[in-house]
């Protein structure tokens, strides 16, 4: 029998919609929520929800946004939560609110004012966001892959910029059409990759003055010794090899000391002109979380948790994904666990069993253990790599090729059921294979 009583409900606030935060608001509206046995609220900053891995197809402009968006409300809607729009900034831990900052339009004006929400649990999964380390130019002159809208900005000035090249009356200048990308982590090479491919797609769409292979540069630039330095060796040397024979330029064992209009430059005292520079080097989690009413934090403004994902200081508040600095079960005494896609979706999973612990009014909650499964790195339509670990390859097993790239493209699969259902995924893919075949192969604005 559903609570008629809302106020006497056990309010389930959850700030940040991404991939964790979207999927744990959604199982939790699909049985308590839709069970009326608690009300769950949802808070972020986007009107619109895109799997975060996928920002840098966005940013080359192999994938239109459009296609794969989801629209919180509608989703709200569907599963039985709540969605308010706005970004929180202050925590009350005493009165159990938080403040959610007002929310202007495109012309600055006020369509939302600030409001305050009313918690019993709070869960923090605002996710993370790209670290410039402070160098000089870099949050100016470089554009991070953190959201939706730096992607499609950078699509737009990548594409600005060949347009531009195509109708100027001078040749084309030194770094006018060069892509350098700071970080060879995941996303920088993928990057690299996917965007190989869609510069030459866009340049065969008319841009006939642009020579793709001597005019469009891309560039690598990795303080490490190798690309992929958090991945095991073997998966490194693949994915080098393979960036190699599309003539990307690799950078490896250079710091960058500064960004400029023109370029960067590396402490070796290197120069490489671009116009277009990407920062993909270094995550930490939002700036604003070190000053939630006295929050323990760490060095790059993590929530410090216990394995039960509730804050040190207070136990009603919890965070998981990105923006927590978990304890790792048999690590050293401060290693934590690595900020991956796969740790936020066993931590949602798990904090739907949190959560209805508590509402039993049970004191033992389950603690939290890392489960490496292995990694996955996509270079576009040429390869895809990876390593598989755990009970299925019984220790490390290293893949490439179709049977690699089958297994990432599951991995979005697997975050749409969890959103949607088997079901409306699988219709969600047939209908994309069909219209896929009527379309141009890269966006051309």
């Amino acid at each position: 029998m559903k609570n008629t009583d809302k106020n006497s409900l056990h309010h389930v606030v959850i700030v940040g919609g991404g991939a964790g935060g979207l999927e744990l608001a959604t199982k939790l509206g699909d049985t308590l929520g839709r069970q009326g046995k608690a009300i769950i609220t949802l808070v972020d900053q986007s009107k619109t929800h895109v799997w975060k891995p996928l920002l840098h197809e966005i940013a080359a402009g192999s994938m239109n946004p459009e296609r794969h968006e989801l629209v919180y409300l509608a989703q709200a809607h569907w599963h039985h939560f709540n969605f308010r729009l706005g970004s929180m900034d202050r925590l009350d831990r005493a009165k159990k609110t938080i403040a959610i900052s007002p929310y202007f339009d495109e012309d600055g004006f006020e369509v939302i004012p600030r409001r305050t929400l009313a918690y019993d649990t709070l869960i923090i999964a605002v996710g993370s966001t790209t670290n410039d380390f402070g160098i000089k130019g870099a949050g100016e002159f470089s554009i991070a892959l953190d959201t939706q809208d730096q992607a499609e900005r950078f699509h737009r000035r990548l594409h600005n910029a060949l347009v531009r090249a195509q109708t100027q009356a001078k040749a084309v200048q030194a770094g006018q059409l060069e892509v350098v990308i700071v970080g060879a982590g995941a996303t920088g090479v993928e990057l690299a990759a996917e965007l190989h491919n869609t510069t030459r797609e866009l340049a065969a769409y008319g841009l006939d003055k642009i020579n793709a292979d001597r005019d469009i540069k891309i560039s690598l630039v990795e303080a490490s010794e190798r690309v992929l330095p958090a991945l095991p060796t073997k998966l490194s040397d693949s994915v080098e090899l393979e960036l190699r024979k599309l003539d990307v330029h690799l950078y490896t064992g250079e710091r960058v000391t500064e960004v400029t209009r023109d370029g960067i430059h590396t402490h070796s005292g290197k120069f490489i002109p671009s116009a277009l520079v990407v920062w993909a080097a270094g995550i930490k989690a939002p700036d604003f979380l070190r000053e939630m009413d006295g929050l323990e934090t760490n060095h790059i403004n993590q929530l410090v948790v216990h394995r039960t994902l509730q804050t040190t200081l207070d136990a009603n508040v919890f965070a998981f994904g990105d923006c927590a600095a978990c304890p790792r079960l048999n690590g050293s005494a401060d290693e934590t666990v690595p900020p991956r896609a796969q740790a936020a979706h066993q931590q949602a999973s798990m904090l739907v069993k949190t959560v209805k612990n508590r509402l039993a009014g049970k004191k033992h909650l389950p603690d939290y253990t890392y489960l490496d499964y292995g990694s996955l790195v996509n270079l576009g339509k040429y390869t895809t790599v990876g390593n598989l670990m755990g009970s299925l390859s019984g220790g490390s097993l290293f893949i490439e090729g179709l049977i690699a790239r089958i297994m990432y493209q599951s991995l979005y699969k697997m975050h749409l059921m969890a959103l949607h259902g088997f079901w409306s995924m699988a219709l969600q893919t047939i209908a994309r294979m069909i219209t896929r075949r009527t379309e141009a192969r890269v966006k051309l604005h």
